[in-house]
Formats: structure tokens, sequence, C-alpha cells
């Protein structure tokens, strides 16, 4: 195939993308209520964001996952290394790696690692992890896809032969409702082959004051963060959103572990997105993420409903955070 023709499919998949978002964002917002979906919280903008909210006072989970994988990751490998067979290691949604890079290391120090195959809607994010990890593991084989989960992990389970070891870390997995969650995790079953193996983090049962305020941080990172969707709508769709009609606003349920995300209107307006105009009530909430948490045992029951059999967990020194080990068996 021509590079001409190389550059034209490009396009043609950029403008399928775009068109894409275009109708995700005026179905939902169109809808009673409102929502965003929080998968194009992730442009490049949104990506700088997220990690300055990581690395913030309130932020937890980043920090607690960062000390399991720091310090556990060599009996997390001694738990799955299977004689001196190697694994591929997916990582879903890796972001910079910063956390999983204590994973491949102990992985590669025991020879027990093949690929690594992350799969991210970003391609912006996907560039970035080849340049980072070709820098810390300059023998490590690279392959990443850009692209939805569903879409791409097929493709990355029949890289190779080798047993698989997806991570689903930093709580992706809980950025749905609890149904929604079982779905997703009955789906990745259906796709693993047998004795593949699932590592997931899990944002655990705490203080509510804790949780409250890592989704609404004193710097406002998290407001910025999810303002920057408004302003990726008016990059991209022709939008004409103004920020400051619109506040952050979250709240946690310690009874349902629910912790919901929102911007509300701060006036009667109307927005333009291309030709669809788009009214907006005073006050009036749009739904844009959800972030659940669970006990110990709750993870144990998910694992079972799910198709997996739960093997093992890992907890930080406060217990805030676990990343738990899945095997998928017959």
């Amino acid at each position: 195939m021509s590079v001409g023709n190389l550059q034209e499919s490009d396009w043609q998949n950029d403008f399928m993308e775009n068109e894409q978002f275009y109708r995700d964002v005026v179905l939902g917002l169109t809808a009673s209520p409102k929502y965003l979906l929080s998968k194009y919280f992730y442009d490049e903008v949104g990506d700088g964001l997220f990690q300055q909210l990581m690395a913030s006072a309130e932020y937890y989970p980043a920090r607690c996952e960062m000390e399991i994988l720091k310090e556990q990751s060599g009996r997390i490998v001694a738990e799955i290394m299977d004689n001196d067979n190697p694994v591929d290691i997916i990582g879903l949604g890796p972001g910079d790696a910063t956390k999983s890079v204590h994973l491949l290391r102990a992985f590669i120090e025991r020879k027990g690692l093949a690929s690594y195959l992350p799969i991210d809607i970003s391609p912006h994010i996907i560039e970035v992890l080849r340049a980072y990890i070709s820098n810390e593991f300059p023998r490590l084989n690279f392959h990443g896809f850009a692209g939805e989960y569903f879409e791409k992990l097929p493709e990355a389970i029949k890289y190779s032969a080798h047993r698989k070891l997806i991570l689903f870390l930093g709580g992706n997995a809980c950025n749905f409702p609890p149904d929604v969650t079982l779905r997703i995790l009955q789906n990745l079953n259906n796709i693993m082959r047998n004795h593949d193996l699932l590592l997931l983090g899990f944002d655990l049962r705490k203080d509510p004051r804790i949780i409250r305020a890592a989704y609404d941080d004193r710097k406002g990172i998290t407001a910025r963060f999810n303002l920057n969707l408004l302003d990726r709508i008016n990059r991209e769709l022709k939008g004409n959103f103004s920020t400051t009609d619109f506040s952050h606003y979250s709240n946690y349920d310690p009874q349902t572990g629910a912790n919901k995300s929102y911007l509300i209107s701060e006036k009667d307006q109307q927005v333009k997105v291309r030709d669809e105009m788009l009214t907006f009530q005073k006050g009036e909430p749009v739904f844009m993420e959800i972030s659940q948490k669970y006990s110990l045992p709750e993870t144990g029951v998910l694992a079972a409903e799910s198709g997996f059999v739960q093997r093992s967990f890992f907890t930080d020194s406060n217990e805030y955070f676990a990343d738990v080990l899945w095997e998928k068996k017959d």
C-alpha cells in the first residue's frame, strides 16, 4: 500500500472517530438526564490534566497502587510465573505506565516477559508509551493498540501463543455502575483463553471524607479535567461552550459505594455544537463519571459472578486500595 493510501486511511479513521464523538455528544446532551461519556476525557490536554490529578495531595488511589506495585511486584510475579514460561502483558488504559513499569521490571528480572501490549483509546498515549518503554527496556517487544478495549483486545490475545496477563489497573474497571462492571468483566472472561490472568485495581471502601476529597481537590484539577471535555467539544466539534458557565460537582454515597461527578449549568443557556442547538436549564446536571468503591469480600463475589477464580489480592499499607489477581478457568 502506498504512503498516499496510508494517509487517506488515517484520515478516514480520524473522520469516523470524530463523527462517533459528535453522535455520542449529541445523544448524551439531548437525553434526560443529560450525560457525557467519560472515555472522551482523554485527549492530549486531558491526559496531561489526569497526570496532574494523580500527583495531587488528595488523590490517593494512584499513590496507593504505586506503593503496591513498587513493594509487591516480586510477590505478584511469583504468584503468576508458571515454570519458565513467559507471559505477554496486556495493559488496558495504561496511562504513562509509571506504575505498571515496576511489574514489567519484575517479570523481566525473572525472564518471564515476552511482550508488552498496551491498549488505549488515546493514540497519543500509545506513542508516549512506545518511547518510554523503548528507553526503559530496549530489548522488550512492544506492540501498542489504539482503540476501544473490546475492539482491540481480541487482536492482543491472538498476538502470540503465550499466556496473557491483562492489567486493568487504576480502578478503571470501577468507572461504571456495578451491573455494567459485571458485564464488562464477563465479556473479558469470554475473550480470554483458559488460564489467562487478570490483575485489577479496586478502590476500597473507607472513610467517606477521604473519598470525597479525592474527587474535589483544593487546586481544582478534577474540575479542570472534567471541564476540558467541553473545551474538547469546542476544539473538535465546533462547539461554543463557555466553561465559566458550568461548574464541577461530585458526591459520594457511602451506602452504595458510588462516587459520581457532574457538570452543573450555572444559568439557562443554549450551546451550539455544529448545527445542533442544545438547551441547559440553570442548575441542570450533566453526569460525567462514576467511581465505584468495593470491599475486599465484594471483589471475590464479583470474580465468581464474572466467571473467574480470585487467586490472591495485594493491598497498600493503609488498605485503601487493592490489586486483585483473577484467573480464567473452565
